[in-house]
């Protein structure tokens, strides 16, 4: 559905409890799931075609470079 990267636009925030901000779309990651960037933070996002928006999960769905070391928990 898109192809070019980046989209940026106002998009629901969860943290935000859904207020709408301006955010960016880097990427997609899978069927309906998108690579987002908000306030310096990469996390999961999904879009709404019913109401023609980004909803950005910077909450629970944050994106970690760093992978768990021999030693650390998966969790």
């Amino acid at each position: 559905m898109f192809n070019k990267f980046p989209i940026t636009e106002k998009m629901h925030i969860h943290s935000l409890d859904g207020e709408l901000r301006e955010a960016s779309i880097l990427g997609r990651l899978g069927d309906n799931d998108y690579l987002a960037e908000y306030n310096g933070v990469r996390c999961h996002a999904i879009y709404n075609p019913f109401v023609n928006h980004f909803y950005v999960d910077d909450k629970y769905g944050v994106i970690r470079d760093k992978k768990p070391g021999r030693d650390e928990s998966c969790r």
